[in-house]
């Protein structure tokens, strides 16, 4: 479901092994170029591998079927889930740690790979994202044995997300996870300056 053939990495092939691995998840109609530019950011011992979501949309692509803002189905984002961790599984081997960033749906997508894995990834990162409503088998529960680290960034105007859905998310994380959660005044459905250093250090913590 991944194409490995259009993952952009920070490094070339013979550099990856042995370092940790940020997976890196674009927020709809984006593509695989677009949190890139993060990278620079970001502590520079890790690989950034940044993936393109499956589905075309627009001009981009999406990880799933777009429904009510911040409360898609639960069965496409778990199909496109599986596809990642296909993908995870396929170049795991060369990385120590593995961790996960993503962007509005990719943020979503980083959540759900955790509930799907708990004790698979140093943490997550959602940035504008959500948790996935209507989990109802004991997913959560594995997550809150493990309480893995995860960073919630977002805006204070964003029009895209939803405010029931981030206060969901914020719920579900501190109920379950080791989670900082940072609010950005006056920051729309983007990433700012001050929110990039913040998750920079939370990184390299």
């Amino acid at each position: 479901m991944i194409d490995a053939d259009v993952v952009r990495w920070t490094r070339p092939e013979a550099d990856r092994a042995g370092t940790p691995l940020l997976v890196a998840l674009h927020g709809v109609g984006s593509n695989e170029q677009d949190l890139l530019g993060l990278a620079p950011a970001l502590p520079p011992a890790w690989t950034v591998a940044s993936l393109r979501a499956p589905m075309p949309w627009g001009g981009g692509f999406s990880w799933y079927p777009l429904g009510t803002p911040g409360s898609p189905a639960l069965e496409p984002v778990d199909t496109s889930v599986a596809g990642v961790l296909d993908w995870i599984d396929s170049v795991g081997a060369d990385h120590p740690r593995i961790g996960l960033l993503g962007f509005s749906q990719g943020g979503s997508m980083a959540l759900q790979l955790l509930r799907a894995r708990p004790s698979g990834f140093a943490f997550a990162v959602s940035l504008s994202g959500f948790v996935v409503p209507g989990v109802t088998d004991s997913r959560d529960e594995a997550v809150a044995a493990v309480r893995p680290r995860v960073f919630l960034g977002h805006g204070d105007l964003d029009p895209v997300i939803p405010g029931e859905a981030t206060a969901r998310t914020a719920a579900w994380a501190a109920a379950n996870t080791d989670v900082t959660d940072r609010t950005y005044e006056g920051l729309p459905h983007a990433v700012s300056a001050a929110e990039l250093a913040d998750v920079a250090a939370f990184i390299g913590d």
